[in-house]
């Protein structure tokens, strides 16, 4: 069976995005260290989950990054990777996604998750789509989370978790500590 893993970078106190937005991670402690942490998360996954937001923010950027000639080779790998990647777009409000191996779903979450899972296939995941995977959290699909924590403050903003409901337990299952002071935490979800 495949997992539901959510992947986001956090804040010390806990914030997924700065008090302006989705646009405000600018204070992730993102480097070398970090691109390659994240390329190996994701080369465990062949399957994006994301909310209207994200979908519509990441399709506003990376089909451009390999026509773009100031790209870094990490943009232009991700780009590569992600046009070639199936990506599911959860949303009440789109009535299409044009995307290359995009599908719309509309409707029943929680099945459409389930009957993901039990489809052949590497790991999904959840790359951003924070408020999406608040939702995900209260009907308990996400079966791992892969959090880089890094070392500042910022006060307010949108936090990791909210909305939980029910205890969730959680295993640890790895850590790592980057040099620039952040922290790379995977739980997985004890059911």
């Amino acid at each position: 069976m495949r997992k539901l893993v959510l992947f986001l970078h956090a804040s010390l106190d806990g914030f997924v995005e700065g008090p302006n937005g989705a646009m405000d991670i600018g204070w992730v402690s993102y480097d070398a260290d970090l691109e390659k942490h994240a390329k190996e998360i994701l080369s465990t996954a062949d399957t994006v989950i994301w909310g209207r937001g994200t979908y519509q923010m990441m399709y506003s950027y990376w089909p451009s990054v390999p026509s773009n000639p100031s790209a870094s080779q990490h943009e232009r790998n991700h780009a590569e990777w992600i046009e070639k990647t199936a990506k599911i777009v959860f949303s009440t409000t789109l009535e299409k996604v044009e995307w290359n191996n995009s599908r719309l779903v509309k409707e029943n979450v929680e099945e459409e998750i389930n009957h993901l899972k039990q489809q052949p296939g590497k790991d999904m995941v959840i790359l951003g789509s924070p408020r999406f995977a608040h939702r995900l959290m209260q009907f308990d699909l996400i079966d791992e989370y892969k959090i880089t924590v890094s070392p500042v403050l910022i006060g307010k903003g949108l936090p990791l978790f909210q909305g939980v409901k029910e205890r969730i337990n959680l295993k640890l299952i790895e850590n790592k500590t980057f040099d620039s002071g952040a922290i790379g935490l995977v739980y997985q979800t004890v059911r």
